[in-house]
């Protein structure tokens, strides 16, 4: 009884090191406009399931545009080769970008409406994660006004990165909440599928 009290504490310090450890990406791949359905990526999202313990990766969600052909993947990984890795043994279909982030705070799906990530390129040294959490705020504050429902955002501030999943109306309701809150205009905004 005594080992086994010993051994479970040890076990899970070891799982909780080994998740500590990893950090979180959102890797990106361009298949083109009309080559990709939801469905589709559902399989290949079960075959990175598969396999993703062989390289220490965690899929966590996955959001896809059928109309541009753009998968998103939320995943924590040792590194970005490690997701790299996953994909082209699953099923050979490479990110074009990979991204470190830091996640916002999760807030709760709503019913009705469409699901968006906006993207801002800020530039390379030009954002924190401080300043996102404050910009964040101003947008939660005025989101209902264009009946959006903005659920997380991530940062990546080595490349100036921001990417914002929102339910919406349309498009236009993101941007002008954006204005409103901010200033900030995002590059582009991606109608998308959640696929979880």
């Amino acid at each position: 009884m005594k080992i086994n009290f010993i051994v479970a504490p040890l076990f899970f310090c070891s799982l909780f090191a080994s998740a500590q450890s990893n950090h979180l990406y959102i890797d990106v791949h361009h298949l083109g406009a009309g080559n990709v359905k939801l469905e589709d990526v559902a399989k290949a999202h079960e075959k990175d399931l598969a396999i993703q313990k062989k390289f220490g990766v965690n899929f966590l969600s996955y959001w896809v545009d059928e109309a541009k052909g753009d998968v998103y993947c939320l995943s924590t990984a040792p590194d970005s080769a490690a997701i790299t890795k996953t994909h082209a043994d699953a099923h050979g279909l490479l990110p074009a970008q990979t991204y470190m982030v830091e996640s916002g705070q999760q807030a709760l799906l709503k019913s009705g409406n469409h699901f968006f990530l906006d993207v801002h390129n800020l530039g390379a040294g030009n954002v924190t994660a401080k300043d996102v959490a404050a910009a964040h705020k101003k947008d939660l504050a005025v989101q209902d006004k264009y009946g959006v429902n903005f659920i997380n955002y991530w940062v990546d501030e080595k490349r100036g990165t921001v990417m914002c999943l929102s339910q919406a109306p349309d498009s236009t309701a993101i941007i002008n909440t954006h204005k409103d809150a901010h200033g900030l205009i995002p590059a582009y905004v991606e109608e998308v599928k959640n696929g979880n």
